[in-house]
């Protein structure tokens, strides 16, 4: 199944490849993986309680 004609690499808008999809390539794919593990990408939501709180929330 290919994906759509008009599907774009997020990074470099070249058109995306099955293999790889939604990048383009092997390349674009790990520098977006790389990205995630620098903490350059971030996802809002409640902060997390820390290991060694044991308090209850009200």
């Amino acid at each position: 199944m290919e994906p759509p004609k008009n599907s774009k690499c997020p990074l470099c808008k070249k058109p995306s490849v099955f293999e790889y999809r939604p990048f383009c390539s092997k390349r674009c794919a790990d520098v977006d993986l790389a990205h995630w593990l620098r903490g350059d990408y971030t996802i809002e939501g409640d902060e997390e309680k820390q290991e060694g709180d044991n308090t209850k929330e009200e």
